[in-house]
């Protein structure tokens, strides 16, 4: 199926009015975010909005006569699981195989599982894993996970337009929609709806697979480039709260954007903006000069600017 603006324009009508939709069942069944110590909210707010980027990905399911069928079963696994431990939490045991799963059915689509590359699988499978849930730990303020989903998709969008074909355009178009929509009662003071975890999941589900397919196509591995910002915060954390020796699989308030947005007091929309801006810098230096250079330069200017703003403000949040 084509799709020009009038068929973009009545998709994301149709996405606005599933969201409202899911608004008024998550009023009714009482599917919200109840503020607690570690929050970075302070009322109590609709969770799970982010379900609109999965039916998005339905939606383009549906227009695609079923294109990517292994992709959208796992995303679709993966996406139940979420929602479902946003309703009623879930145990890591849970979670973490059935994740793990999925990303394996994803892998099928890919062109991973394939007899010479067994020893390659067990280290994709670690990577995927790692930047899901690192994406997933990054949403915590609002417009975080919009604003940042939407660099990404837009740069995957003009790389597959102009410099190489990897995906379908309209998966990545309609995901585009289903941020701009999710952004409306997210991206803003006083959000109307939290992503949840699946939201947040979902999004870095599709975002691993556009990337990582964009590596396969190309066999440049430098394509992560493209998520390095929540890379150096979402690692370095983990390597601080080790130090700290806490579990790093317990609930936290140590990422750099939160300091920002808890202990300065920075407004949430301002931080998720300096995480927007930094991300499309380096996605345009990485498109002018592409390769491995301009990921390791990125890393290790990103890198330096961590430890010099924990180490100036973190004693603000052993106060707290």
């Amino acid at each position: 199926m084509e799709m020009n603006v009038f068929t973009y324009s009545a998709v994301a009508v149709i996405l606005l009015l599933l969201e409202l939709l899911y608004f008024k069942i998550a009023r009714k069944y009482g599917i919200v975010d109840t503020p607690n110590f570690r929050s970075s909210h302070t009322h109590i707010t609709l969770r799970g909005g982010g379900i609109i980027f999965y039916i998005g990905m339905l939606v383009w399911f549906i227009i695609s006569k079923g294109a990517y069928p292994w992709f959208f079963a796992g995303v679709s696994i993966v996406s139940t699981l979420c929602l479902v431990d946003d309703i009623h939490p879930l145990a890591p045991a849970i979670r973490f195989p059935i994740q793990l799963i999925s990303i394996l059915i994803m892998f099928v689509q890919m062109g991973f599982m394939q007899p010479e590359l067994w020893w390659f699988v067990p280290i994709a499978l670690f990577f995927f894993a790692g930047v899901i849930n690192v994406i997933n730990f990054m949403d915590g303020i609002n417009g975080m996970t919009a604003g940042y989903a939407f660099v990404a998709l837009a740069t995957l969008a003009y790389v597959n337009e102009h410099i190489v074909s990897f995906t379908d355009m309209r998966l990545i178009v309609i995901a585009l929609l289903s941020v701009a929509v999710f952004a409306i009662f997210n991206f803003r003071k006083k959000a109307v709806c939290f992503a949840g975890d699946v939201g947040s999941v979902s999004m870095a589900f599709l975002l691993m697979f556009l990337i990582g397919t964009l590596m396969w196509t190309t066999g440049d591995f430098s394509w992560i480039t493209l998520l390095v910002v929540y890379g150096v915060d979402g690692v370095l954390t983990i390597f601080h709260r080790i130090m700290l020796k806490e579990r790093i699989t317990e609930a936290h308030r140590k990422h750099a954007y939160q300091l920002m947005a808890n202990e300065l007091h920075i407004p949430h929309t301002v931080v998720s903006a300096v995480y927007m801006a930094l991300q499309l810098v380096i996605n345009l230096c990485y498109l002018l000069h592409p390769g491995y250079l301009t990921l390791i330069l990125a890393v290790v200017v990103l890198s330096i600017a961590y430890i010099v703003f924990m180490k100036k403000y973190f004693h603000l949040h052993q106060l707290q």
